[in-house]
């Protein structure tokens, strides 16, 4: 859970963010245990080869060994590659493969989790909707009953005390979207 010190200016979040947050990790942590030892390793490589130090490590890689197979006829060193570099260029290929393969594994779970996310927001949203068109249909009835009121009929607030129908909304965007 967040301590006291964990908002920026030093003091308490109030519970119910704090419960939030809580919920948040546990989710966050949940999703981390569904990877499958595979997929949790692939992740690592896949971190460490999209890494900056990773890039400059094969880029200071492949201008030595240029310079080196260039510059060994001329001090009369072991020549390992010559120009056009094949071994270069197969190494280059292999590591294209396999930074490639570990990205796009990792995409995919990371695909599989924004959709489960994106479901989990859209729930989220219907849930909100239908609570504020209640909040708003239990104002608007105080507001009707109250004798200190002036008892004026507001549209806006009657349309907006109905929750919003998701099937004609889904429908309307389709129609517009496509």
């Amino acid at each position: 859970m967040a301590s006291a010190d964990d908002s920026p200016n030093g003091g308490t979040l109030p519970p119910t963010i704090d419960e939030n947050i809580g919920t948040i990790a546990e989710y966050c942590e949940r999703n981390q245990e569904k990877a499958t030892p595979a997929q949790k390793i692939v992740e690592r490589i896949s971190l460490f080869l999209g890494s900056p130090g990773y890039f400059a490590v094969n880029a200071c890689f492949i201008v030595c060994w240029i310079a080196w197979n260039s510059l060994a006829p001329v001090f009369d060193w072991t020549e390992l590659d010559e120009p056009p570099f094949f071994w270069l260029q197969g190494f280059v290929s292999l590591n294209a493969f396999i930074i490639s393969t570990t990205v796009l594994i990792r995409q995919n779970r990371m695909s599989k989790l924004a959709e489960r996310n994106a479901h989990l927001d859209l729930q989220i949203s219907l849930l909100s909707d239908e609570k504020t068109s209640k909040i708003i249909a239990m104002l608007e009835e105080i507001r009707r009953e109250s004798p200190n009121l002036a008892d004026k009929p507001d549209a806006k607030a009657e349309e907006l005390a109905q929750p919003a129908d998701t099937t004609s909304v889904l429908e309307a965007i389709d129609r517009k979207t496509h």
